[in-house]
């Protein structure tokens, strides 16, 4: 297998070998798969729905619940179908589907919680501006920037992975294409196109983080001064979470591509893309929901809502 052209599939990496343990795969993945898609759905549908929530602060989580619901349908189903139909393949097209949703969808996440720190900076540090900065139009025009920045990113490294040429098989040590992976296969020194992009994304990734850490800087020396402990412990209720997710994200991310080569093993690099790539989407809406009062009750009206609606719909069907 010379290059990259005369190649018409990759092999994913295996769970497990035997029939037993894939079908445990495939239902571990299962059950995570599911837990995101309610957890995500039930936030969206409660955004969505009720007028209470129809702020900036709940706007991009909506879009954010949108990232993360997109970000482990990427991955997660062409794993289970592999382990449930036991096969390794995914076709040239589709690992360049991979490599180009899951960079635009982590890379607009990393925007996007980038926004939502400036949302909390504007809403407790500038709260007589939060109505002008944080109108609908802006809020609009941050959460279009964000997926626009997603998709920019995303397009530069699909089209520099790809136009790599490949020369070392069509094997990748991972349960979806990452590009790490995929760099792995190429020609000697034809890498090193991707890696220069890799390195002005990090550098655009570091000054995000720098804003995110000095906007919570602010906003602590804000909320710590404040005379009222309900005031307090109301601004910690949205930020708090927002920091939680936040740090989630980053450290599983900074460790799987910033950690030392000697480090790396097949059965590592699979743990640490399950932590960054299935974990964060699964969890963010459990500790969004957690200590947030305005949207726990929503929720319960989704609940209320769905469980009623599915009783009308038995008692006719009986009928």
């Amino acid at each position: 297998m010379s290059n990259s052209s005369s190649l018409n599939e990759f092999l994913l990496l295996a769970f497990a070998d035997t029939r037993e343990l894939q079908l445990l795969h495939f239902s571990l993945f299962l059950g995570i798969y599911l837990a995101a898609l309610l957890g995500n759905g039930l936030i969206i549908t409660a955004v969505a729905c009720d007028h209470h929530l129809h702020t900036p602060m709940y706007f991009f989580l909506l879009n954010l619940s949108v990232l993360d619901l997109g970000t482990v349908s990427t991955t997660v189903p062409k794993s289970m179908a592999n382990s449930l139909w036991d096969t390794r393949a995914i076709s040239y097209s589709g690992c360049a589907a991979q490599v180009f949703l899951v960079a635009l969808l982590l890379g607009g996440e990393y925007c996007l919680l980038t926004v939502m720190a400036y949302d909390r900076y504007i809403a407790i540090c500038r709260p007589l501006h939060y109505g002008t900065l944080m109108g609908s139009r802006a809020c609009v025009k941050m959460a279009a920037a964000v997926w626009a920045s997603g998709f920019l990113y995303s397009v530069l490294h699909t089209a520099n992975t790809f136009s790599i040429p490949l020369c070392q098989g069509n094997t990748l040590d991972q349960f979806f294409c990452e590009v790490p992976q995929i760099l792995k296969l190429s020609c000697s020194d034809a890498y090193l196109r991707e890696v220069r992009l890799l390195v002005v994304s990090c550098c655009l990734a570091f000054g995000c983080f720098i804003f995110i850490v000095l906007s919570y800087v602010q906003i602590f020396t804000v909320v710590l001064r404040m005379p009222s402990e309900q005031g307090r412990h109301k601004a910690f209720s949205t930020c708090l979470p927002h920091l939680a997710v936040f740090s989630l994200f980053v450290s599983t991310d900074l460790f799987a591509y910033l950690k030392p080569p000697s480090l790396s093993s097949p059965a590592l690099d699979l743990v640490v893309a399950v932590l960054y790539a299935v974990v964060p989407p699964t969890l963010n809406p459990l500790i969004y929901s957690m200590r947030n009062k305005e949207l726990k009750d929503a929720l319960r009206k989704v609940i209320s809502w769905t469980i009623f609606s599915s009783d009308n719909i038995a008692i006719a069907l009986h009928k």
